[in-house]
């Protein structure tokens, strides 16, 4: 079986198709700083996105997906393209993850709250419940 044959660039088109998104939320990215596509055509018109472009967009896509905001999706992708060194790129990302994950779990006790408290209230509404309808048994 012959290997896949790997695009060296990309149209906004083929982006919008590849990773089910509209056009729109492609030139966002691009607004946010997210893609760099070059310009050609008139007026620069046409975008030209590179495989370099496409793995950004994959990059951001699966941040947006773990519920960071694109402005730290953006920053953990710019880290990796820095020839800096790793260690604070990765103290950084750990950091930001950390962060996030409290914010989950503050979340997710809230939730827990919650749900315990709607378990009361139909415990309680059954039980009254019962009581009525032994009472409508009885007249």
């Amino acid at each position: 079986m012959a290997a896949p044959h790997l695009q060296t660039t990309y149209t906004i088109s083929d982006l919008a198709r590849e990773f089910d998104l509209t056009t729109r939320a492609i030139r966002f990215y691009e607004d946010m700083g997210l893609l760099r596509p070059e310009r050609t055509g008139p007026g620069g018109r046409n975008r030209i996105y590179s495989p370099r472009d496409r793995t950004r967009l994959k990059l951001t896509l699966r941040a947006k997906r773990l519920g960071l905001s694109l402005t730290e999706a953006k920053d953990i992708i710019d880290m990796y393209d820095s020839p800096r060194d790793t260690g604070p790129q990765l103290r950084k990302f750990l950091t930001i993850l950390a962060q996030h994950r409290q914010q989950l779990e503050e979340q997710m006790a809230e939730l827990q709250a919650n749900l315990d408290e709607v378990r009361t209230h139909e415990k309680e509404a059954r039980a009254l419940l019962a009581r009525v309808d032994k009472e409508k048994v009885r007249a």
